[in-house]
């Protein structure tokens, strides 16, 4: 990402101004999108070493619900156990991932910006990391008392922590000013990618190894506790974030004229960046740093959807959880039985798509 001409340039065209909203909309975007999400989970729930038809998967469902019917007792525990949870926590993150990275980019209005801009991801890798690294005697009482999900409640911490620094340091003189925000999220990140480079050099072998595949993402260690444990928070993210749609259209019009028109700045900036931060900071820590789900999605939905936020939002939730299913699909098959780590999948697939956008979107400019 180009963070220069994030600072410079925070007007880019291509998240539009409510004049432009109505165009280039296809009425039929959300109800293919939602199709295709049912479709996607029923596809990956059915893949894999085993696989477990449609009509098996509604067997076992029904199966689930009290239903007296036969079912393969294998096939329903790798669906119940292993599989069913697993997609669930991919359409979790993916929606959460994909609707702040909109948010993000309609609050700062450019397309180039993303959750991780502002140091949410950097922050809660920092964190993780650092509890990997040292272990002192606070970090080895909340693993006795956490367990497992210790980790993940000191990533999340470390999200919110450095959201809530990037937040107040831009605040000057009473205003939260938008460049000032972007420029500190660049610093914030500067510093926790140096920190967690220090980390990684004291680490030994086998904390390196922690440290990569966390870094990494991957979604192998789902379970019912990890669904549930991010649930709430990604929940009230995917609620509240569209409900900031109007705001986020009268806000492309530039800060003054918002303000003008009755859009509480204040208020609009603290939400999206909270709802965000909840979204990011649980799924950094239940599956690691995935990146290019917030930053590509909104712009191929922004094809369909028109610059309209309060479609944007939503088409953005379902459309990164559809993608993000999918890769998860292929890091589980593609070379099976080992699994490539889905932070490395969604770079691979990400990257092309978003230069493919941008060379699109200049050829529009020019014509």
């Amino acid at each position: 990402m180009d963070t220069l001409a994030v600072v410079r340039n925070p007007s880019l065209k291509t998240v539009s101004s409510p004049s432009s909203i109505k165009r280039s909309v296809n009425p039929w975007l959300m109800p293919a999108l939602l199709a295709g999400l049912v479709a996607t989970v029923v596809f990956s729930i059915g893949i894999g070493a085993v696989r477990v038809s449609s009509y098996e998967i509604g067997l076992i469902i029904a199966r689930s619900f009290g239903y007296t019917v036969a079912v393969d007792p294998t096939k329903e525990a790798i669906l119940l156990a292993i599989r069913l949870p697993r997609v669930c926590l991919a359409v979790l993150i993916g929606a959460g991932l994909a609707i702040s990275g909109a948010a993000i980019q309609g609050l700062f209005r450019n397309p180039l910006a993303d959750p991780g801009l502002i140091g949410i991801s950097s922050g809660a890798s920092l964190a993780a990391v650092t509890m990997i690294v040292l272990e002192v005697s606070f970090f080895q009482k909340l693993s006795g008392m956490l367990g497992l999900y210790a980790l993940s409640v000191v990533a999340f911490s470390g999200a919110c922590v450095t959201a809530f620094l990037v937040y107040r340091i831009a605040r000057i003189a009473g205003k939260d000013i938008i460049t000032t925000m972007l420029l500190t999220g660049i610093a914030i990140n500067a510093l926790s990618g140096a920190l967690t480079g220090i980390m990684t050099y004291l680490a030994t072998d086998e904390q390196l190894r922690n440290i990569t595949f966390w870094s990494l993402g991957s979604l192998g260690g789902a379970s019912w506790t990890s669904v549930l444990a991010i649930l709430p928070f990604t929940i009230i993210a995917l609620v509240g974030i569209p409900r900031l749609g109007k705001s986020l259209n009268l806000l492309a019009l530039g800060e003054s004229q918002a303000s003008m028109l009755g859009v509480n700045l204040k208020l609009v900036k603290r939400q999206v960046i909270l709802f965000s931060t909840l979204a990011v900071g649980t799924s950094v820590a239940v599956a690691g740093i995935i990146g290019f789900v917030g930053l590509v999605v909104p712009h191929l939905i922004r094809m369909g959807a028109g610059s309209d936020h309060r479609r944007v939002l939503t088409g953005s939730a379902l459309g990164g959880a559809i993608i993000l299913t999918l890769a998860d699909s292929l890091s589980r098959t593609l070379v099976a039985p080992a699994e490539l780590p889905i932070g490395i999948l969604t770079a691979l697939v990400g990257t092309p798509v978003f230069l493919w956008i941008l060379v699109r979107e200049r050829r529009r400019t020019l014509a």
